[in-house]
């Protein structure tokens, strides 16, 4: 069996604004799991464990609807948490930029999927990147005061070319995630 995740991977430039962010919230001393710097993505499916035999047909439906979309632009735009600022358990920075392209391609990648046995999510398309994840009440009214006082944050857009298929590995020392097929976009 395979754990894999069909996601958008962020670019390295990223990477130290990402690492800013978590050290400001991680300040707040709450009790979180804070996801890896080299980790944080936009996740577009999780399929969880499966039969190694369905990681190419997965990646096959995927790209297929990859090579009709054109690349587009994303951009890391605010702060938040679900379910809310005020009681945060998944702690998330928010993006902006071409929402409908991407979203359009998701709704086909979940059509797509959907065909192949792996059921749409039970809840709307909200592209986030998770940042980390509330384990106790310890310190969770600080990081929401913290969270609620962010400013917008306007970091320069990236241009997303290529999706990933991606296998997690769980350990101890947390996830590894290794690309099983890089998609390129198209048009």
């Amino acid at each position: 069996m395979i754990r894999a995740f069909l996601a958008i991977d962020l670019p390295d430039s990223l990477r130290p604004q990402l690492a800013l962010v978590q050290g400001e919230l991680k300040r707040s001393e709450a009790d979180v799991r804070w996801v890896p710097v080299g980790n944080i993505h936009l996740t577009l499916k999780f399929f969880g464990n499966l039969p190694e035999a369905e990681v190419d047909p997965i990646a096959q439906a995927a790209q297929e609807v990859a090579q009709h979309q054109a690349p587009f632009q994303l951009q890391v735009t605010v702060a938040g948490a679900f379910p809310s600022p005020k009681s945060p358990r998944v702690i998330w920075l928010g993006l902006g930029g071409d929402l409908i392209p991407l979203a359009q391609m998701y709704h086909r990648l979940e059509k797509a999927f959907a065909a192949l046995g792996h059921l749409p999510e039970g809840r709307a398309f909200n592209p986030h990147l998770t940042l980390g994840r509330v384990k106790s009440p310890a310190g969770r009214h600080k990081l929401a005061q913290m969270l609620e006082r962010m400013p917008p944050l306007n970091w320069p857009p990236f241009v997303v070319k290529e999706l990933i298929l991606f296998q997690s590995v769980l350990s101890p020392q947390g996830s590894k995630y290794t690309p099983l097929k890089v998609i390129p976009l198209g048009k």
